[in-house]
């Protein structure tokens, strides 16, 4: 026999909720800060949506045909302009984050200086991330170079690679959060989460497709 760190009366209490109420207050809290008919918060998702779909596609596209390289004559030059268009697209997707934000109703319990320093911490960590992953990676490694086959020698493993595999997927994500936290809206939290929702599906092709790139560079050299 052994004690409950606890009176069994408190679990009585647990099993006697109504969840089903939690549930309508929640949704409550959702219909009253976010306004999901605004066509500004559907634009935000679509371009979230849009970009790590563009950068894909269009990378594998290069990979198997080597269509742009030939275009532009270099893989270099070729590399420079797609990462030009993404950076293009990464400032669409922020302006219309920030845009269906202010359309949006401020979240009274986040607003205010302390939930602003919270978010702008968070901010600050997630460009970190984000400007040691360029500086580590490069212009080239950071926008595909690899689908471009211009292959780094050994494999990146200083900060901030050692805390993260994808520092510059997370630290945006971290980012659009840490605004969403400054703003004090509820929409740009659901925002930020179809941004990482949509990192976490490309990296389950992006990781394994990489690392195919890199063994046959392996079994080239044997």
């Amino acid at each position: 026999m052994f004690l409950l760190p606890f009176p069994l009366d408190c679990c009585e209490g647990l099993n006697n909720v109504d969840y089903s109420q939690v549930d309508l207050s929640i949704m409550r809290l959702a219909a009253d800060y976010v306004d999901l008919t605004d066509p500004r918060l559907g634009v935000a998702a679509l371009c979230i949506a849009l970009n790590p779909l563009f950068w894909n596609l269009v990378a594998r596209w290069e990979h198997r045909s080597r269509s742009l390289t030939r275009v532009f004559g270099s893989p270099y030059v070729a590399c420079y302009c797609l990462g030009a268009v993404i950076m293009l697209l990464n400032f669409l997707r922020s302006h219309c984050f920030m845009e269906a934000m202010k359309s949006q109703p401020r979240l009274k319990l986040l607003d205010s200086l302390v939930g602003y320093s919270i978010g702008v911490a968070f901010a600050a960590v997630g460009t970190v991330l984000m400007v040691s992953s360029f500086l580590a990676l490069g212009f080239v490694g950071t926008f595909l170079g690899d689908y471009f086959g211009i292959l780094m020698e050994v494999k990146v493993t200083c900060f901030p690679f050692n805390v993260s595999d994808n520092p510059m997927y997370w630290g945006s994500t971290i980012i659009y959060f840490g605004w969403s936290i400054m703003h004090a809206s509820l929409a740009g939290v659901l925002l930020t989460a179809v941004v990482a929702l949509c990192y976490m599906i490309a990296l389950r092709y992006e990781g394994p497709f990489t690392e195919e790139i890199y063994r046959q560079k392996a079994s080239k050299h044997l």
